[in-house]
């Protein structure tokens, strides 16, 4: 066993997993807590290094490209301090980050761990059911739906359409962006119909629009996750797309743009006419589901 305990939290290598386990200062971000601790098996670990600085060091592992419903998510864009994957140490433990990383790397050319993307998640993401309050409502997932919540200072066109319930089945994906505190950030739900549909976060009913606390809105990328988790791996779909060029049909029929424009088109339509909408938020909201399709 090949372990290292910091404040930042615990790395512990049995030869098949890595398991990490979240600190519990106040200085590990709240979304690494909720979290909560990761068991990484050896075969979707691509590599190990650890970082000397000045001050302290950073151990860092990689993991295979597509393996993890949690990087597929966030693609990448977690802040440092709240990537799980990353583990801050104290310079008088360089010696012991130093084997923990050679023991990893040991096991990985024993076991000959292949190196090309994973075509299955080989980590299971949150668990369900899993529920976070943001700036822009409540989100929750069950395992088999999405639902939304709008808060009191969600945009009125939201607030009219009352709480949004999306079946799995009806997903294509979701997309994820933090809050950066200068930037907003949004979660939103890409559905079959609405995929080429999309509205500005703060007007999307199938969007979270993120500008409040940074700290709680990271949280969303936890229902981003599970949701990512049971959604086709992004190796089926590039397949699905794959055979379908072959086909010539990588792209919807015209036929079905053309009736989802005009399924957006009324909706937004009776909106202004019940006074939802003004004739300016009409006006542009029309024209950025015009210039989508």
């Amino acid at each position: 066993m090949a372990e290292i305990s910091q404040r930042d939290g615990t790395w512990a290598f049995d030869g098949a997993t890595v398991r990490i386990t979240p600190g519990l200062h106040r200085s590990v971000p709240l979304f690494r807590q909720t979290y909560g601790e990761i068991t990484v098996p050896l075969e979707a670990v691509s590599g190990v290094v650890f970082e000397p600085e000045r001050k302290r060091g950073r151990l860092r592992l990689r993991l295979r490209e597509g393996c993890d419903p949690l990087l597929q998510a966030t693609g990448g864009r977690l802040p440092d301090a709240a990537d799980p994957y990353r583990l801050a140490v104290q310079i008088d433990r360089s010696g012991v980050a130093e084997y923990v990383a050679e023991e990893i790397r040991r096991a990985l050319l024993l076991e000959q761990v292949p190196q090309e993307p994973a075509k299955a998640y080989l980590l299971p993401g949150p668990p369900v059911p899993v529920s976070v309050r943001s700036s822009d409502g409540t989100v929750s997932f069950d395992g088999t739906q999405v639902r939304i919540d709008w808060s009191d200072t969600s945009d009125r066109v939201k607030r009219a359409t009352g709480p949004r319930i999306i079946a799995v089945g009806d997903l294509v994906q979701v997309e994820w962006l933090p809050n950066s505190g200068y930037e907003d950030g949004f979660m939103r739900f890409v559905t079959h119909e609405a995929a080429l549909s999309k509205l500005p976060p703060e007007k999307d009913p199938y969007a979270l629009d993120l500008w409040g606390s940074t700290r709680r809105d990271l949280l969303t990328a936890l229902v981003a996750t599970a949701v990512t988790a049971r959604l086709p791996h992004p190796s089926t779909r590039a397949a699905a797309f794959a055979d379908r060029s072959r086909l010539g049909s990588a792209t919807a029929p015209p036929s079905d743009h053309h009736d989802v424009l005009l399924r957006r088109l009324r909706e937004l339509g009776e909106l202004h006419r019940d006074g939802v909408l003004t004739d300016e938020e009409f006006a542009l909201t029309k024209a950025a589901v015009l210039r989508r399709f």
